[in-house]
């Protein structure tokens, strides 16, 4: 949204956009506790594990997760960006994330590199390195057991890493197959995001008109009708609010409200449709 429909409310930023600043994202008591949770997690390395239906929150979730976690002293976060990837180019970026030169034909000295690399960032920090993966339901299994089995030192007794895998809930599905149990069984700390009540999703809207500086940008009674409306999911929340205020920003409209909701969203009657000339009226 570029600067006049901005500064037309008195912006700082479009509160409605995924690609808000994390201080615009709500920290409720179940992430908070989870980031604390993965953050202890660090010192013993395992799996985490965040899952729910889309829109429901969970990449906010690892956003504010990681700020967390950056403000570590020595930690290093890496953030896998393509969880699809087959292994050859899963190691590539693995080695480049954590700064080791892999070659990935060579499966033995990638994993064998890492391990080293991991084990001198726990020696130096006495903290697991943290490895982040969005979308993990889209991970092949078999990328899914290297990783376990990259992991794990001194016959499973030891974790080099610190893993929070993210997906919807057919993540959950997954680690229910036989192929994947072992890795199932290995969640320590878990963070199941549910649908929202409309006193969450009001919570999660009024702040995000905060932080971006315009708390008062919506009328209360739109506020309820939005998240009324919004079917317990964020996204579908934000998304409704995005295109009231592109609606208000075009027409210029001091404020959102339940007027501009309903022509926004209202749903035109049918067409009636209309006898033919000369025919007879039934």
């Amino acid at each position: 949204m570029n600067k006049k429909l901005l500064s037309l409310y008195g912006l700082k930023w479009n509160p409605f956009s995924p690609d808000v600043p994390t201080e615009a994202l709500l920290l409720g008591p179940k992430i908070e506790n989870f980031c604390w949770r993965v953050e202890n997690l660090t010192r013993e390395g395992g799996f985490a594990i965040v899952h729910g239906e889309p829109g429901s929150g969970k990449s906010a979730a690892l956003r504010l997760m990681v700020e967390r976690l950056s403000n570590l002293r020595e930690l290093k976060v890496g953030v896998l960006s393509r969880p699809q990837s087959r292994l050859a180019d899963f190691y590539r970026e693995m080695g480049d994330l954590f700064g080791v030169q892999l070659a990935p034909h060579n499966r033995w000295g990638g994993s064998k590199a890492l391990r080293e690399k991991w084990q001198a960032h726990i020696d130096t920090s006495l903290l697991r390195p943290v490895l982040v993966i969005d979308e993990a339901q889209e991970m092949q299994p078999a990328v899914l057991n290297e990783l376990r089995l990259l992991c794990s030192n001194r016959l499973d007794s030891q974790q080099l890493l610190t893993t929070v895998i993210a997906g919807d809930n057919r993540l959950v599905t997954m680690l229910s197959e036989e192929t994947l149990l072992p890795l199932g069984s290995r969640m320590r700390v878990r963070l199941a995001i549910e649908r929202q009540n409309q006193a969450e999703l009001e919570g999660c809207l009024r702040h995000a008109l905060t932080k971006a500086g315009a708390p008062k940008l919506m009328t209360p009674e739109l506020i309820t009708t939005l998240c009324e409306h919004a079917a317990g999911n964020a996204r579908t929340l934000m998304t409704m609010a995005g295109e009231l205020l592109a609606a208000g920003a075009r027409a210029e409209a001091r404020h959102l409200d339940e007027k501009l909701y309903f022509e926004v969203f209202s749903v035109p009657p049918p067409d009636t449709p209309r006898p033919a000339r000369g025919g007879r009226r039934p």
